[in-house]
Protein backbone atom coordinates (compact mmCIF):
# COMPACT_ATOMS: atom_id res chain seq x y z
CA UNK A 1 0.00 0.00 0.00
CA UNK A 2 3.08 2.47 0.93
CA UNK A 3 4.31 1.93 -2.74
CA UNK A 4 1.10 2.38 -3.99
CA UNK A 5 0.97 5.59 -1.90
CA UNK A 6 4.32 6.99 -3.59
CA UNK A 7 3.36 5.98 -6.80
CA UNK A 8 0.13 8.34 -6.37
CA UNK A 9 2.16 11.23 -5.45
CA UNK A 10 4.59 11.01 -7.72
CA UNK A 11 2.07 11.12 -9.90
CA UNK A 12 0.17 13.93 -8.65
CA UNK A 13 3.44 15.75 -8.21
CA UNK A 14 4.44 15.40 -12.23
CA UNK A 15 0.61 16.55 -13.27
CA UNK A 16 1.13 19.68 -11.16
CA UNK A 17 4.56 20.47 -12.58
CA UNK A 18 3.46 19.83 -15.90
CA UNK A 19 0.19 22.63 -15.70
CA UNK A 20 2.50 24.86 -13.79
CA UNK A 21 4.79 24.65 -16.83
CA UNK A 22 1.45 25.12 -19.35
CA UNK A 23 0.32 27.63 -16.81
CA UNK A 24 4.12 29.85 -17.11
CA UNK A 25 3.28 30.36 -20.83
CA UNK A 26 0.31 32.04 -20.49
CA UNK A 27 -0.65 35.37 -18.68
CA UNK A 28 -3.90 36.92 -17.13
CA UNK A 29 -4.99 40.56 -18.02
CA UNK A 30 -8.46 42.32 -18.06
CA UNK A 31 -10.02 38.69 -18.31
CA UNK A 32 -8.19 37.57 -21.60
CA UNK A 33 -5.32 34.77 -21.28
CA UNK A 34 -2.51 36.01 -23.72
CA UNK A 35 -0.26 33.00 -24.89
CA UNK A 36 3.15 34.66 -24.13
CA UNK A 37 4.75 32.31 -27.17
CA UNK A 38 2.42 34.82 -29.59
CA UNK A 39 2.13 37.75 -27.92
CA UNK A 40 5.85 39.79 -27.02
CA UNK A 41 7.09 43.18 -26.02
CA UNK A 42 7.86 45.52 -28.40
CA UNK A 43 11.52 45.22 -27.74
CA UNK A 44 11.33 41.74 -28.16
CA UNK A 45 9.12 42.10 -31.35
CA UNK A 46 11.55 44.29 -33.06
CA UNK A 47 14.87 41.90 -32.48
CA UNK A 48 12.35 39.21 -33.70
CA UNK A 49 12.11 41.00 -37.03
CA UNK A 50 15.38 42.40 -37.16
CA UNK A 51 13.70 46.15 -37.04
CA UNK A 52 15.85 49.35 -36.83
CA UNK A 53 14.33 50.29 -33.87
CA UNK A 54 11.39 50.07 -31.44
CA UNK A 55 10.33 53.37 -32.28
CA UNK A 56 9.24 51.48 -36.10
CA UNK A 57 7.14 50.00 -33.91
CA UNK A 58 5.69 52.10 -32.06
CA UNK A 59 4.91 54.15 -35.13
CA UNK A 60 2.92 51.42 -36.58
CA UNK A 61 0.83 51.15 -33.76
CA UNK A 62 0.19 54.76 -33.89
CA UNK A 63 -0.76 54.87 -37.49
CA UNK A 64 -2.98 51.72 -37.51
CA UNK A 65 -0.60 49.48 -39.32
CA UNK A 66 -0.91 46.89 -36.30
CA UNK A 67 -4.42 46.84 -35.63
CA UNK A 68 -5.78 47.44 -32.00
CA UNK A 69 -6.54 44.16 -31.11
CA UNK A 70 -3.60 43.12 -31.92
CA UNK A 71 -1.69 45.50 -29.34
CA UNK A 72 -2.31 44.74 -25.49
CA UNK A 73 -1.55 47.37 -22.95
CA UNK A 74 -0.96 46.34 -18.94
CA UNK A 75 -1.56 49.11 -16.55
CA UNK A 76 -0.32 47.05 -13.94
CA UNK A 77 3.19 46.88 -15.28
CA UNK A 78 3.11 50.53 -16.03
CA UNK A 79 1.80 50.77 -19.67
CA UNK A 80 3.85 47.70 -20.82
CA UNK A 81 2.88 46.96 -24.48
CA UNK A 82 2.40 43.74 -26.03
CA UNK A 83 1.90 42.80 -29.56
CA UNK A 84 0.41 40.17 -31.55
CA UNK A 85 4.17 38.26 -33.28
CA UNK A 86 3.03 38.35 -37.01
CA UNK A 87 4.36 40.28 -39.64
CA UNK A 88 2.79 43.92 -40.11
CA UNK A 89 4.96 44.95 -42.74
CA UNK A 90 7.36 44.00 -45.86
Amino acid sequence: METTSKKNIQELLADSDRLIEQGKRFLLAEGKALDLTEWVTIQEYTKRHQLKSTMVVSNWIARGIVPPENVFEIDELNGLKLILDKPYRR
